[in-house]
């Protein structure tokens, strides 16, 4: 990059973090300020076909603004390390499912073997339970 780009970026960037009330996620309320700027533009592009689109022209802003959230709360909100079968117990909690009611699992006595944290889920239950719930599968495995 030549000293001439540079000094647009420089003169650039420094128009965004002005408008946009931080330049980078470094404290709470550079986050807050990322949070509201996602959401401003997903709101924008809510029902529109370019909302979904690499293409959009603040597409390329959410591809760097989301890692550096994510990397924020990482550190700053840390997701506590939960067993398998106490976010499944969650989730049917939520739905107000019972345990005859995962055939995803298998009959009631192996529902309730996991539940009790006795049996742990295997691949095909992980990946029918994910996708009924709409979850990663990562929240099922220990």
């Amino acid at each position: 990059m030549s000293g001439a780009n540079l000094a647009q970026v420089t003169r650039h960037y420094g128009e965004f973090a002005r408008a946009a009330g931080f330049a980078a996620v470094r404290n709470e309320t550079d986050y807050d300020h990322a949070l509201a700027l996602v959401e401003a533009i997903l709101t924008a592009n809510r029902d529109s076909p370019g909302r979904e689109d690499p293409d959009h022209p603040l597409s390329g802003l959410l591809d760097l603004l989301v890692p550096a959230i994510q990397a924020y709360e990482a550190v700053h909100y840390p997701m506590p390390q939960v067993p398998p079968h106490e976010v499944l117990a969650y989730l049917m909690e939520t739905q107000g499912l019972t345990q005859s009611e995962l055939p995803e699992v298998g009959n009631q006595s192996v529902v309730s073997l996991v539940l009790a944290g006795k049996r742990r889920l295997n691949a095909r239950q992980v990946a029918a339970l994910a996708k009924r719930f709409k979850v990663s599968a990562d929240v099922f495995l220990a």
